[in-house]
């Protein structure tokens, strides 16, 4: 995806392709995993830059994550698609850089498909061919000023994921898209699925303040359907990564789910992912919700461009998500070294009945299950009168929690404290009174990188952040997955999620259950140290 911040390795390369393969300053021998805020459980590269998940795709028993990256530095630059496999969405084997920019330009965003029926040509023997579609993006036609810089490419794998082949008709989308159009500016990150009724691929791509839809037989021959979004929703910056999929709630009611990732705007400052609910016909989508109406994804700041796999079995059943644990408002400042960047857990995608939300149904986010596998020995609380604080035993930084508070009688704010002996602290709260999740990173850690002159708002936004919260009876779940740097709270069974980002000066040693000013009463918890990843 494009920034519209100053590049800070300086002016943007020429598409020269033997700029694009200048001696990397950094190498993945480097990576140790231990480096201070890397993180234990979730997906990060060895070193250097990352952005949005791409082209992920479950083929052959392996989950495949492509992922923007800059393997020269730890700040945006010319992209490439990076990548890892992994059997289980959890432990993850890196492999070589997929695919590095050419003469066309960087590789940018994209998605990828198992093309089973052979419809684009590619396959080669027995085993159907992978194929990825992509954004490029023209640096050098950016700095002349011209407006059609991004265009849509393909290339495709044959065995299995492991080298690509450029196709040698590319681009398969120019830019403008029919003759005599206007060119367009930001045209991109396109995500691709086949849609069985109409027996042909769709492509929804992000095209300034709006997705627009195309169809093709073959995936090469792409002819426009329709648009949405100039006037629905939240749009407070460009839009971009769209993903467009249907669910079904256990009430049998089945909604088309169209993703759309803001990067300003967002709830609580800077990036964010709305999400829109309705139908979709094969050309056209339309909104089952009021114009205005505006779903959030995530409430917490650090879940951007997520986009769900491509490939998943039927029998699975289950819509698989990951999203980049980020905001593009300090992601190239974080204190990290020598990478910089992760991805949240994956999760699973569930439509769910919430009478709190215009349309009467929302995405509740939940972890996959494959993480338990990461668990140790549970810590078991008991129901108790919590009373100002309470700590729990034998858990530190990287953990999984599962509490249950009553929520009957008139309790003070209660929530989770995790801390250390150099005074940082990360704060989560809900308020009964005010029915609102807060997410307090102003006392966390390191929050000393939080401005420039290019920005006058605090990037990092040492403030408390927020979301609504409408508990479904009596009682109130929380979820949480704390890492070194990082935590995501699935509060009602992922109806309402957090993921919030921290650098504390040391890791945190000490969990803590709060009622503040008062009591509050929990029903149960158990809480379970993870293991590394990376071990």
């Amino acid at each position: 995806m494009l920034r519209r911040r100053p590049f800070v390795l300086g002016a943007c390369q020429p598409d020269a392709p033997t700029d694009f393969h200048a001696p990397m300053t950094l190498t993945a021998s480097e990576a140790t995993y231990t480096e201070p805020h890397r993180p234990q459980v979730h997906f990060t590269p060895p070193t250097a830059w990352m952005n949005d998940p791409n082209g992920m795709v479950f083929f052959d028993g392996e989950y495949h994550l492509f992922y923007q990256h800059h393997p020269a530095s730890t700040v945006w630059g010319p992209m490439h698609w990076g990548h890892a496999i992994s059997p289980d969405l959890v432990r993850w084997e890196h492999r070589p850089i997929a695919l590095h920019p050419d003469a066309i330009g960087a590789i940018f965003s994209g998605s990828a498909v198992v093309d089973a029926a052979n419809t684009a040509g590619f396959q080669q023997g027995d085993t159907p061919a992978l194929v990825a579609i992509y954004t490029q993006h023209s640096h050098r036609g950016t700095d002349t000023g011209r407006d059609d810089v991004q265009t849509q490419s393909l290339a495709y794998s044959t065995d299995r994921g492991r080298t690509w082949t450029k196709h040698g008709g590319n681009p398969v989308l120019p830019n403008p898209p029919a003759p005599g159009a206007a060119p367009l500016r930001d045209f991109r990150d396109p995500k691709v699925l086949w849609h069985e009724e109409t027996q042909r691929w769709v492509m929804a791509l992000a095209v300034q303040d709006r997705i627009q839809f195309y169809g093709a037989p073959d995936l090469k021959a792409w002819t426009f359907l329709s648009e949405f979004g100039a006037d629905a929703g939240a749009h407070g910056g460009v839009w971009e990564c769209p993903d467009l999929f249907p669910l079904t709630a256990p009430d049998g009611t089945m909604r088309w789910v169209l993703l759309v990732s803001i990067g300003e705007g967002g709830p609580n400052g800077g990036s964010g992912t709305q999400y829109f609910l309705g139908d979709f016909d094969g050309t056209t989508f339309t909104n089952a919700n009021p114009a205005d109406a505006v779903l959030w994804l995530d409430y917490g700041r650090d879940n951007y461009a997520g986009v769900t796999w491509s490939g998943v079995p039927a029998a699975d059943g289950r819509r698989l998500f990951i999203g980049w644990m980020s905001n593009w408002q300090y992601a190239q400042i974080v204190p990290t070294d020598p990478w910089r960047s992760a991805m949240t857990v994956p999760r699973s995608l569930h439509l769910v009945q919430d009478a709190s939300v215009p349309g009467g149904y929302r995405i509740a986010s939940r972890p996959v299950e494959e993480l338990r596998a990461l668990r140790g020995d549970a810590v078991t609380l008991a129901g108790q009168t919590i009373a100002s604080a309470l700590d729990v035993r034998g858990i530190t930084s990287v953990f999984e929690g599962v509490l249950t508070f009553d929520l009957r009688g008139a309790y003070v704010p209660f929530g989770l404290d995790l801390a250390n002996a150099a005074g940082d602290v990360y704060r989560l709260r809900y308020d009964p009174a005010a029915q609102q999740l807060t997410s307090d990173r102003t006392a966390s850690g390191a929050v000393g990188f939080a401005s420039d002159a290019t920005h006058l708002e605090p990037r990092f936004a040492p403030t408390v952040h927020t979301a609504p919260l409408v508990p479904a009876g009596d009682l109130l779940a929380l979820q949480v997955v704390a890492d070194v740097s990082s935590i995501e709270v699935f509060a009602e069974h992922g109806r309402v999620v957090f993921t919030e980002t921290f650098f504390p000066s040391a890791p945190y040693d000490t969990v803590r259950l709060v009622a503040d000013g008062g009591t509050a009463q929990l029903a149960a918890a158990m809480f379970w140290p993870l293991a590394s990843i990376w071990n």
